[in-house]
C-alpha cells in the first residue's frame, strides 16, 4: 500500500514537471510570435497595397495636381467618356479641404476624387513634390493601378483614350524626362554625401511611371528630407531689400520638383528602366537671355494658337535632343518609332474648347459646354 501512495506521489510530481515544461514552452512560444510581430510592425511602414493581385484589366491612375477646381474637366470628360471605365482611376490634389461635387465641377468623373489629406501647396517649394507623393500613396492603394500619370491643371490630351492606354501600357518603361544638370546653381554641395554630385538630374516633374517606381517614391524618406533642406528656390528679387539682393542671389536656385524623382530613380540605379523623356509636351519661352535669372515660364496656347496645323506639329515630334548631354532621344517603344507626346501644357480653356470642337479627343459639339452652367 505504501510503495503503491509513494508510486502515485512520483508520478503526480512527474506529471507537475511535465505540465510546468510545456506551460513554459508554450509561453516561449507566444512570446517568440509577439515578439516578431510587434518588430515587424515598427520596423516597415504602413503597407501600400495589401495585394497585388487584382481582378480586370490593369489600369492607369490619372493624378491630376490642381490649384483648386480642374479647369479644363470638360475636356477630360470627353477624353473618359471614350474610354473604359475599369482601365482607368482618377486621383486629384487640391486645395485642403476643397470638395469636387456637381458645384465644381462639369465632369462626374472628377466627383469626389480629391484627396481627403492634401496639403497648401507653393510652387518651388518642396510641398510640390509632396503633393505629388500623396498622389501617388493614394493610387498605389489600389492594387489594379499599374501606370501612373501626372498632369497639371492646363494639361490636355492629345489622343483619345484606347491611343494613350496602349501606348502606356505595351511599354515596361516609365517616362521621366531626366538629363545631367551642368548648371552649378541648382545642386548644393551640402546634399553630398547622401546625394552625390555625380547622381543629380533635372527634368519635366510630369511624368508617367510604372508601379515599381511609384513605390520608390513613396516610400523614400532619406532623399526627401535632403531635397527639404537643401532644394529651395532662391527668392525673387526685392529693390527694398537694396545691397542683400546681392547676397540673396547668391543662394541655389533649386527648383524641387524638375530635380526630386529623376535624382531619386538615378539613387537607385533605375535609369536603364527609363525611357529617359516625358509625354507631356510644354513650349517654353526662350525670348529672353539669362533665362536661369529671369526664370523659365512655359507658353499658355490660347484658342488661336491651338489649331489644328499646331497640333498637328506637336504631334509630328519623334525625337527629343538633350543640350547638356549631347543626346538625341527618338521616341520610341519597343523598337518602334512612335509619337514622342501624349499630352500637352498649357491650355486656356479656349485652346482646350478649340481641341473638343476639332474632335482631337472625341467628337464633341462646343456650343453644348457653352450653355452648360460652371
Amino acid at each position: 500500500m505504501a510503495s503503491a501512495i509513494r508510486g502515485a506521489r512520483r508520478r503526480h510530481v512527474m506529471s507537475r514537471k511535465m505540465l510546468i515544461l510545456f506551460s513554459a514552452s508554450l509561453s516561449c512560444v507566444v512570446v517568440l510570435v509577439v515578439a516578431s510581430l510587434f518588430r515587424f510592425h515598427h520596423s516597415t511602414k504602413p503597407p501600400i497595397s495589401v495585394s497585388r493581385v487584382f481582378e480586370g484589366p490593369p489600369k492607369i491612375a490619372f493624378l491630376f495636381l490642381v490649384r483648386r477646381n480642374v479647369p479644363l474637366d470638360f475636356l477630360w470628360d470627353a477624353f473618359f467618356q471614350n474610354g473604359d471605365v475599369s482601365r482607368f482611376s482618377i486621383y486629384v490634389h487640391s486645395a485642403p479641404g476643397f470638395v469636387l461635387d456637381e458645384s465644381t465641377s462639369r465632369s462626374h468623373f472628377f466627383y469626389g476624387r480629391q484627396l481627403t489629406n492634401s496639403i497648401q501647396v507653393l510652387w518651388g517649394e518642396s510641398s510640390m513634390i509632396q503633393a505629388e507623393r500623396l498622389l501617388l500613396a493614394a493610387a498605389l492603394e489600389d492594387p489594379a493601378n499599374q501606370r501612373f500619370v501626372l498632369l497639371s491643371d492646363s494639361c490636355v490630351p492629345l489622343y483619345n483614350f484606347s491611343y494613350m492606354y496602349n501606348y502606356v501600357m505595351v511599354s515596361p518603361r516609365s517616362f521621366v524626362d531626366s538629363f545631367l544638370d551642368a548648371k552649378d546653381g541648382r545642386y548644393n554641395p551640402k546634399m553630398s554625401p547622401k546625394i552625390p554630385r555625380e547622381k543629380w538630374r533635372k527634368g519635366s516633374q510630369w511624368v508617367t511611371i510604372v508601379r515599381k517606381h511609384a513605390e520608390v517614391i513613396v516610400d523614400d524618406d532619406a532623399i526627401f528630407s535632403v531635397f527639404k533642406k537643401y532644394c529651395k528656390r532662391r527668392p525673387p528679387i526685392d529693390t527694398r531689400k537694396g545691397k542683400l539682393n546681392l547676397k540673396l542671389q547668391k543662394q541655389h536656385n533649386c527648383i524641387p520638383d524638375e530635380h526630386y524623382v529623376q535624382t531619386l530613380l538615378a539613387m537607385h540605379g533605375l535609369e536603364g528602366e527609363l525611357e529617359r523623356r516625358t509625354l507631356t509636351y510644354t513650349l517654353w519661352n526662350q525670348s529672353t537671355t539669362k533665362m536661369e535669372n529671369k526664370g523659365w515660364h512655359p507658353i499658355t496656347f490660347s484658342y488661336s494658337s491651338a489649331g489644328p496645323q499646331r497640333i498637328k506639329e506637336i504631334k509630328g515630334i519623334n525625337h527629343v535632343y538633350f543640350e547638356t548631354e549631347y543626346r538625341i532621344e527618338w521616341c520610341r517603344i519597343n523598337s518602334t518609332s512612335v509619337p514622342c507626346f501624349l499630352f500637352a501644357r498649357k491650355f486656356s480653356q479656349g485652346a482646350a474648347m478649340r481641341l473638343l470642337s476639332e474632335g482631337v479627343v472625341d467628337h464633341f459639339e462646343v456650343s453644348a459646354l457653352l450653355a452648360t452652367p460652371p
